[in-house]
C-alpha cells in the first residue's frame, strides 16, 4: 500500500521502478524482456491490440470485477449474460487466428486467458457455438508459461 497511491493489484517493483497499472506493467515488461516479444512491432497490428487490450479490459474485465467485488463470490444473472454474450460475439477472432488476433502468442491472449480460465467459477458454458473459443483455450491453457502462472487457488479452479 506504500508503493501505490491507488491502493491496488497488482503493482510490480523492479529495482527502483514502481508500477502500478496492469496495463503499464505488461507493456513495460514486454519491453523489459523482449524475447519474444507479445506486441507486434507494426504500427497498426500494435494500435490493433491496444484497441483489443483496452475492449477487454473495458467490456469483459469490468463485468467480472464484480465477481470479486460482491461479498457471495457471485456473478449476477446479467452480468452474467452480459460476459456470455461478449465472449461468444468474439468467437470469429477467436477462429481466425492461432491465437486472438494474431498467430504468435501476445499480450492480448495474456489478458483475456485469465477470464476465460474463470468461466467455470463465474458459472458460464459458453455452449456449442464456443468451439473455436474451446479449442483456443486448449491451446493457451496447456502453455507451461500459463500453468506456471497459476497460483494454487486458480489450479483449483479447474479441478
Amino acid at each position: 500500500m506504500d508503493l501505490n497511491p491507488y491502493h491496488t493489484v497488482p503493482t510490480l517493483v523492479d529495482r527502483d521502478l514502481v508500477l502500478y497499472d496492469s496495463r503499464v506493467i505488461i507493456e513495460y515488461l514486454d519491453e523489459r524482456f523482449p524475447h519474444p516479444p507479445l506486441m507486434p512491432v507494426d504500427p497498426v497490428t500494435r494500435a490493433q491490440f491496444r484497441l483489443a487490450l483496452f475492449r477487454i479490459e473495458t467490456d469483459w474485465y469490468r463485468l467480472a470485477e464484480q465477481f470479486e467485488i460482491d461479498g457471495e463470490r457471485k456473478l449476477h444473472a446479467k452480468s452474467r449474460k452480459m460476459l456470455t454474450e461478449s465472449i461468444l460475439a468474439s468467437v470469429d477472432l477467436f477462429q481466425a487466428k492461432q491465437y486472438f488476433l494474431s498467430d504468435e502468442f501476445s499480450l492480448v491472449d495474456c489478458s483475456i486467458a485469465p477470464i476465460l480460465w474463470r468461466l467455470p467459477v463465474y458459472g458460464i458454458d459458453l455452449g456449442s457455438q464456443a468451439d473455436p473459443i474451446e479449442q483456443y483455450m486448449k491451446r493457451v491453457f496447456c502453455r507451461r508459461s500459463f500453468q506456471d502462472g497459476l497460483t494454487e487457488l486458480e489450479h483449483e479452479m479447474r479441478m
